[in-house]
């Protein structure tokens, strides 16, 4: 960007790739980065530095973790009989919020879509059919979105599940249509958890 030195353009450069932001925000974001502490930069490059180096993917049910298991996976006070099926990790944490779920978690790490090239094996399908055979679980709850991705993403693990004596639930009534899970808030959570509906005989 004209008037600015090199290296402010290179900051302005990669807060613009960030989701959300703007070339305006990014400008912002450059400006607030210039104006603190020296230590608060040192700091804030720590933290990312860190993040890139110590936080990786659950190896049992793929939540963000700084451990090779994480937190909730390796609490003994989990009910681990039952598994609740999202899409990402920021779901976890909408969950968790809600403060009533006590089981585990599996994490798709994204949902069925054809028309961007992703497909079962894309996702971590087979492994959670693994995992529910391995660990004998006893209920399976889809909380995928409810945009179409997310529909058929449910679809397709019921069909997987049919047949295993599994009982199978889907979140029901609070979760608009076409909304993000992330999104809502925890007593529209409760709501949708409350009236899960079985989607398996």
């Amino acid at each position: 960007m004209k008037g600015f030195p090199q290296s402010m353009n290179a900051l302005i450069t990669y807060f613009g790739k960030m989701p959300g932001i703007g070339p305006k925000t990014a400008q912002r974001l450059a400006f607030f980065i210039l104006k603190t502490s020296e230590e608060n930069a040192r700091n804030f490059a720590d933290a990312i530095l860190k993040v890139k180096a110590q936080v990786r993917f659950c190896s049992v049910c793929n939540n963000l973790s700084d451990s090779k298991v994480c937190h909730i996976c390796s609490n003994p006070q989990r009910n681990k009989d039952v598994v609740c099926v999202v899409e990402r990790p920021n779901d976890v944490i909408s969950i968790e919020k809600m403060g009533k779920y006590n089981g585990v978690y599996h994490v798709l790490l994204g949902a069925l879509s054809p028309l961007d090239g992703i497909g079962p094996k894309d996702l971590k399908i087979v492994e959670l059919i693994k995992r529910i055979k391995r660990d004998t679980m006893k209920e399976v709850i889809i909380a995928t979105d409810s945009h179409t991705e997310g529909e058929a993403t449910a679809l397709y693990i019921t069909k997987l599940l049919k047949g295993t004596g599994l009982k199978v639930t889907r979140i029901a009534s609070g979760i608009p249509v076409g909304a993000n899970l992330e999104y809502a808030d925890q007593a529209t959570l409760m709501k949708a958890f409350e009236g899960r509906v079985s989607v398996t005989s």
